[in-house]
């Protein structure tokens, strides 16, 4: 998802066609790998029912793309933001514009997000180092449904680059992808 501020919402470019390929594998799923661009406040935001956002830097919603992103997600969509480290102290304060009375509210392990086609029985694995802090997966929900997984300190789309641009080792960027696949399956199934 394109979004305004200034923070780069382009990042980990390779990341979501191999998630894509990946979820195909997996989980018998036939997803696109050539996925699309979507800004926040457009009208094709609804066409999507799983939206990624990431960067490492500044976000910023207006008063009507905020509106429109609280209505997507009202309305059925699902949103994951993944921390490429940094976006941390923007990214809580934009969604607040979006859900004034919420608060993300951070997943117990046995939450089924974690336990889907592949177990996660710690919860959200650890991709990248950061600040070495532990990963957390965080959720808003809307009249108990979950809109929004923000995975912090872990870096999931770093893990789904090509591994050419990420040296991870093969069990982190396995680790990274099949939690990606958990929250694809988790959000079709929800």
């Amino acid at each position: 998802m394109k979004y305004n501020g200034g923070g780069d919402w382009y990042a980990n470019p390779t990341s979501l066609t191999n998630l894509t390929r990946f979820c195909n594998e997996q989980l018998g799923t036939d997803l696109d790998p050539d996925y699309a661009t979507v800004e926040s406040g457009s009208v094709e935001l609804f066409n999507y029912p799983f939206v990624h956002m990431t960067g490492h830097g500044n976000v910023v919603f207006s008063d009507a793309e905020a509106e429109n992103m609280r209505n997507y997600l009202i309305g059925g969509g699902f949103l994951h933001i993944d921390d490429n480290y940094g976006i941390d102290p923007f990214v809580r304060p934009a969604m607040k514009k979006v859900f004034p009375e919420l608060q993300f509210i951070e997943l117990p392990y046995n939450h089924p997000v974690y336990h889907q086609k592949f177990e996660f029985k710690n919860g959200l694995p650890k991709i990248h180092k950061h600040d070495d802090k532990p990963s957390q997966g965080f959720g808003l929900f809307w009249e108990g449904r979950l809109v929004c997984f923000y995975s912090y300190e872990c870096d999931l789309g770093d893990g789904w680059e090509d591994p050419s641009v990420h040296n991870d080792p093969e069990e982190k960027r396995q680790q990274a992808l099949k939690m990606g696949a958990n929250l694809v399956q988790f959000v079709f199934q929800q």
